[in-house]
């Protein structure tokens, strides 16, 4: 073999030998394998692991009221029967003309299970955790809460979406109580405080109120509207009812003015219990979720003298790896759109749409079957790819 073949064999060995190197697997040794380490679960749990001999649960509440489960329970078996032998009923529905009244369904599940499914819900958005800590109660005072927006009824259920602007009131509520009691209500935002962490914005706060009558009851917070600053997402408004033993006198955190100051806003649920833990029990939960609406911005500038704070998150430029003369498994329009300028690519998409548009005519209507219609032999497959997104709306078309 001559000196020549020898160099040009080697040349090929070493230009084989660099190929595969190059496109050898990337993968890395990331840790244990899934069957062996730990899960996300597993690890959330070891971080924030409480002592159980220090934090359980503490139930707060009105004591479960007594029931003839029995009683109950034949009842029920005894109207079933009696539905089961109306043969008009089972006529209407077998025909779907049975009338189902939904205010008796509602009644019956309020008197029911209302307190349990409630309390399910209050704790899967974390409601008992954020206000009372380790404490819980079980809502067996069922309110109708209904804010009056356009001369229609906004009812709050359990996190049902009210906007701001339905909310500029205050709502009706209405509760079943007992004759003689007295009761406090108070409607509380533990999402929105703007300068605190983990902390409250009181939003009405009403004391001694008489068998159930809100109206009669003493304002120690006059109403305030919910007012999420943009970007945070949604935020709880939480309405709790308290039952009292006695008679409350709120003069030391009362605060009744027209003005709306938010340092004296700043409140703790926890602790607002805790001072008066021997006359009031959680009775009633209600709650909603609210987020954003351009409503907000004349209200923080008209009654809160602020300007609007704006929560956006500032993303990193992306980084690109300097240009090659010739990038492997790249795609080639792709690759070449990444060192261009954005806005003459907006340009050119933009002089591509007004080149097929008429300003007398109609717009071409779109194609029935885009994925049916050939391509020209002679195209290459970057176009193809191209083609294929402008006819099937993909990505950067639908911008212009």
């Amino acid at each position: 073999m001559s000196f020549s073949a020898t160099c040009l064999l080697k040349k090929q060995n070493r230009l084989l030998t660099a190929m595969n190197v190059r496109h050898r697997s990337q993968r890395r040794n990331l840790g244990k394998p899934p069957g062996i380490a730990k899960t996300l679960e597993e690890r959330m749990e070891e971080m924030n692991f409480k002592d159980p001999k220090i934090h359980f649960k503490v139930d707060i509440g009105l004591p479960t009221p007594q029931r003839d489960k029995k009683t109950e329970t034949a009842k029920r078996i005894e109207f079933i029967k009696k539905l089961k032998c109306n043969a008009e009923l089972e006529k209407l529905a077998r025909n779907n003309e049975l009338p189902v009244s939904l205010d008796e369904i509602s009644n019956d599940w309020s008197k029911t299970n209302a307190p349990l499914h409630i309390k399910k819900v209050a704790e899967y958005y974390g409601i008992f955790e954020h206000l009372f800590g380790d404490a819980y109660f079980t809502p067996y005072v069922q309110m109708d809460i209904n804010y009056d927006y356009n001369s229609k009824k906004v009812p709050v259920y359990r996190g049902n979406i009210i906007k701001p602007i339905e909310a500029l009131s205050c709502p009706e509520i209405h509760f079943e109580t007992p004759e003689n009691t007295l009761w406090t209500l108070m409607l509380t935002n533990p999402d929105g405080h703007l300068q605190k962490e983990n902390s409250e914005y009181i939003h009405w706060l009403v004391g001694n109120i008489p068998d159930g009558e809100v109206n009669k009851g003493k304002t120690v917070f006059n109403y305030l509207q919910p007012f999420p600053a943009k970007g945070t997402g949604y935020q709880r408004m939480i309405f709790i009812l308290y039952k009292q033993s006695t008679e409350i006198d709120f003069s030391s955190i009362k605060s009744v003015s027209e003005k709306v100051d938010l340092a004296k806003r700043t409140f703790s649920t926890f602790d607002f219990y805790r001072s008066y833990e021997d006359i009031l029990t959680p009775a009633g939960l209600a709650f909603y979720q609210t987020d954003w609406d351009n409503s907000l911005t004349k209200f923080y500038h008209d009654q809160l003298s602020m300007q609007e704070p704006i929560y956006e998150y500032d993303f990193p430029s992306p980084y690109i790896k300097p240009q090659k003369w010739f990038p492997l498994k790249e795609p080639f329009n792709l690759y070449m759109d990444k060192y261009r300028d954005e806005k003459q690519i907006a340009k050119e998409f933009l002089i591509r749409k007004l080149r097929k548009t008429h300003p007398f005519q109609k717009p071409e209507p779109p194609l029935k079957y885009p994925n049916a219609v050939p391509f020209k032999k002679t195209t290459p497959s970057w176009l193809k790819l191209e083609m294929k997104k402008e006819r099937l709306r993909w990505g950067r078309v639908n911008d212009y």
